[in-house]
């Protein structure tokens, strides 16, 4: 029982010395911008500079050999995951490109559609005679017609 001589000291202390104590210990102001310190700022270290100039690399015959075999193999690993991948990019792409052309059929059959339509209203029959109406241009009568036919006995004109 720790706490029953603490408790038994507490009750033998008079009452008026308490309060006492209490103005007796004044703390100083506090700074307000006063930092703390920091943990283990008592420690210091020392570096001592070392030169390592004349120190000279042992060559390793071995690491070579090794070094090269990491590269072939990092190479083999390319190939097998170019070879893998390859085929689902192509696809893709495929995709890509078979999209873009039924968009452009479908806009080229648009316009399709646009120009028959305005070739029919260009050739229109009611178009035709208010054009000729306008430059002037009367049905010929059946005497101003001449029709052509081509006679077919193989002479054909030279020009030389």
């Amino acid at each position: 029982m720790a706490t029953l001589p603490a408790f038994s000291r507490k009750a033998e202390v008079p009452a008026e010395a308490e309060p006492a104590r209490r103005l007796a210990t004044v703390r100083p102001e506090r700074d307000p911008f006063l930092l703390r310190a920091l943990p283990h700022d008592e420690v210091f270290f020392y570096s001592k500079k070392i030169d390592n100039s004349r120190l000279v690399r042992e060559p390793d015959p071995r690491a070579r050999g090794a070094c090269w075999s990491a590269i072939g193999a990092a190479c083999v690993a390319l190939g097998l995951l170019t070879s893998v991948l390859a085929p689902s990019v192509a696809g893709t792409l495929a995709g890509y490109k078979l999209e873009s052309l039924r968009a452009e059929e479908r806009r080229l059959l648009n316009e399709r559609r646009v120009l028959q339509l305005q070739e029919a209203e260009l050739l229109s029959p009611e178009r035709l005679e208010r054009l000729a109406k306008g430059q002037n241009l009367v049905t010929p009568a059946g005497g101003q017609v001449v029709h052509l036919d081509g006679k077919a006995d193989g002479a054909v004109a030279m020009v030389k």
